[in-house]
């Protein structure tokens, strides 16, 4: 069978890696396309996936989105014809709904958040089968116009699946410059608070603005006993984390191996999604300052005492974390390759 797996954000690569990789194991063709978007290319290259690159993100603009999406579907379309493609997969790539609804490639998408706008509704109400974790009512998958009988829902969070047999290594830690720091076999060479923390999804239409971003970084910023490492999503927040000529904070310049970061960090400060879900899958403490409507799956973190939303960050813990870095509920990823092969049955 020949799938073809579309990738639009830089989480994406990390949730369809290994079911790409189960797939290829037991026999099937698979092909990657991404977009230019941030860290998406740079992620794929570190996780040694072969891609074709189609198209680049449009902005936050709705209009630009729209007619990004129209350009890139048209240059998928011509691609993706004459490679008669038996499936399509993606976490939320409304791309891939309108070029399978165009070639009739049934496709199945997955998805961790329900509140996200009509991409979502048309990815949903095009593909034949939608992955959600179960923390997600049913009532509120058919609003955004998943179907129940099209709809998995798939116990813990999409990271215990993708993070299943992950052994975070040190070398990124070294690699910043940041050797000691965190948990670490010699942290008590550097007693600094190892932060880390992801601005803001500020291209994404539901993401509102995000005041607290900023402070963040002042409070952590203004503290000697602590150092921040900034994953920014774009270049322009890369840009202005480094105009702020902080020493304290460290601001990559390419992909990094940011699930061995944050197992190793002290803590996690994010204004994302997945990144706060790593945490919490890798038993790191983690805020939230996510400013958008809060998902069903985050909702239950914080009743589970897991994720601690942040309203002020004066009332960041800088402090030490104890503990050994590892997975905390590993799951096999092979139920959610089970599931989409489903679709085609």
């Amino acid at each position: 069978m020949r799938v073809w797996v579309d990738c639009t954000a830089a989480a994406h690569p990390l949730v369809l890696r290994p079911i790409a990789e189960a797939l290829e194991r037991d026999g099937h063709e698979v092909a990657i396309t991404t977009r230019e978007y941030g860290q998406t290319t740079g992620i794929l290259d570190r996780l040694g996936l072969p891609y074709e690159v189609v198209g680049r993100h449009a902005g936050a603009g709705t209009a630009a989105k729209a007619l990004a999406v129209a350009g890139r579907s048209a240059a998928l379309a011509r691609w993706a014809r004459p490679r008669r493609f038996d499936l399509g997969l993606a976490h939320g790539s409304v791309d891939i709904a309108v070029v399978g609804a165009l070639l009739r490639i049934p496709t199945v998408q997955m998805q961790d958040y329900e509140h996200a706008g009509l991409q979502r509704r048309v990815s949903w109400r095009i593909a034949r089968r939608v992955l959600v974790p179960d923390a997600i009512p049913l009532e509120a998958l058919e609003r955004a116009g998943a179907k129940p009988s099209k709809v998995f829902r798939y116990p813990g969070l999409k990271e215990d699946y993708y993070l299943a047999g992950f052994e975070p290594s040190a070398e990124v830690i070294d690699e910043l410059g940041l050797p000691g720091l965190g948990i670490s076999p010699d942290r008590a060479a550097d007693a600094r608070v190892l932060a880390v923390v992801r601005p803001p999804p500020e291209t994404s239409a539901y993401h509102a603005d995000n005041p607290l971003y900023e402070r963040v970084l002042d409070r952590i910023a203004a503290d000697p006993a602590a150092v921040a490492v900034v994953v920014s999503r774009t270049e322009r927040q890369r840009a202005a984390a480094l105009a702020r000529s902080e020493p304290s904070l460290v601001v990559p310049e390419r992909a990094i191996d940011a699930q061995s970061l944050i197992a190793f960090a002290d803590l996690v400060v994010s204004a994302g999604g997945t990144m706060n879900r790593e945490a919490v899958a890798l038993g790191t403490p983690v805020y939230t300052i996510f400013t958008g409507a809060m998902g069903a799956v985050d909702e239950r973190l914080i009743a589970d005492g897991l994720l601690r939303p942040l309203g002020d960050p004066a009332a960041i813990e800088l402090r030490k974390r104890e503990g050994v870095p590892g997975v905390r509920t590993p799951r096999d990823p092979q139920v959610l390759v089970d599931a989409i092969l489903a679709a085609c049955s």
